[in-house]
């Protein structure tokens, strides 16, 4: 009996032994060794883009406001009655067209009163001019003194005198009779009225008539960094036009299309930031004055770069980087040099070729030599 139970023990002492050598030999399924050969690395599941050749364009943003080219604030130069007001607020008008009408009534007797003294001092003039000939005649033949043909001479030059007087008065009434009639000084739109029908105007108002603004076309005032003035400058010397893009206040919507007019001629040192106007045709009428905007600057565009998705690239203390993956789907850590970049791409200037696979989400759960299933590819 003894024997037995030891022939018994060492049956299951050495059964215990295969079972333990069988499950070190045999892999388990949830050990399998990773995509580098290290064990417990398993798959990830990330999304993907090609590498594409397209153009990129360089663009510059700042913040602008909407700024017309000519604001004026309509004044009468004279003081009168208003007896017409010949706008309707809001509306478009052009240079010369009539916006009020001062009653012209007591310009008009005063140029006529003026009118009549001028007519009678050149009478005047007319007569002693005749009495001046007939003086140096009879002076001639010694029937008159020197002195009489002097003091005739004196009353012409004072009449004369008078008569220039008379004529700047006459044009002067002419003048405040073309000031009864209010003009707009340019092409825009008019604002609110601020006097109405029968209102007394003079010259000292400080509200004025009417503001007339010029919207077409239309100004937008921007700042960019004063780094960025030298590319500016640069492009500009070249005779190159240079495109500029309004976009709403939430940058999103674009608004309008124009070019670059000009740059201010001296940094603001306070925001170490330039000043530059761009040029909008503005015709419809989608840019208001002091509105908001974002200015969108394109100074150049690079041809055929090698482009990426943004969100591909990581940036480190080291430089920039990205996960390429290979035919067999493992991942390899890249470095790479990048360029311009626009909202949504970048361009790859060195580290890249076209139509490789880069990943643009899962990163930070990737390492080097992994394998990754794809869950979803982007252009």
């Amino acid at each position: 009996m003894h024997r037995r139970r030891s022939i018994i023990v060492s049956g299951i002492v050495l059964t215990a032994i295969a079972a333990g050598v069988l499950t070190l030999t045999i892999p388990h399924p949830a050990a399998q060794t990773g995509a580098a050969g290290q064990p417990g690395m398993g798959t990830e599941s990330v999304a993907i883009a090609t590498a594409e050749s397209r153009d990129i364009p360089i663009v510059l943003s700042g913040l602008g406001t909407v700024t017309p080219l000519a604001t004026v604030t309509v004044k009468s130069q004279i003081s009168g009655y208003v007896t017409q007001i010949a706008f309707t607020e809001g509306q478009m008008v052009h240079k010369g067209d009539l916006l009020v009408q001062i009653d012209p009534r007591p310009h008009q007797a005063l140029l006529d009163q003026y009118e009549g003294t001028l007519a009678k001092d050149q009478a005047l003039l007319d007569n002693a001019r005749l009495d001046l000939k007939r003086y140096r005649t009879l002076a001639g033949q010694d029937s008159i003194s020197g002195q009489s043909v002097d003091t005739q001479a004196a009353v012409v030059r004072q009449y004369e005198g008078t008569v220039r007087a008379d004529r700047g008065q006459v044009e002067a009434e002419k003048l405040n009779l073309l000031y009864c009639r209010i003009t707009s000084p340019v092409d825009g739109r008019v604002g609110l009225r601020q006097v109405d029908l029968g209102n007394y105007v003079a010259a000292s108002d400080s509200t004025g008539i009417v503001v007339v603004t010029e919207v077409t076309p239309m100004s937008v005032l921007f700042v960019l960094p004063e780094d960025k003035v030298p590319q500016v400058r640069t492009r500009l010397r070249t005779g190159a036009t240079l495109q500029v893009i309004a976009y709403d206040r939430s940058n999103s919507t674009k608004l309008a299309e124009g070019n670059l007019s000009t740059l201010d001629n001296q940094l603001d040192t306070a925001t170490g930031t330039l000043k530059l106007r761009a040029l909008f045709p503005n015709k419809d009428d989608s840019l208001f004055p002091n509105q908001f905007v974002n200015a969108r600057l394109l100074l150049d565009t690079v041809r055929d770069a090698v482009t990426i998705p943004v969100a591909a690239v990581q940036k480190g203390a080291d430089g920039r980087s990205v996960y390429v993956v290979d035919n067999e789907n493992k991942v390899h850590l890249r470095k790479i040099e990048t360029g311009a970049t626009d909202s949504e791409r970048v361009a790859v200037t060195k580290g890249l070729k076209t139509g490789e696979r880069v990943v643009t989400d899962g990163l930070d759960r990737l390492q080097d030599g992994m394998v990754v299933t794809i869950a979803e590819a982007r252009s």
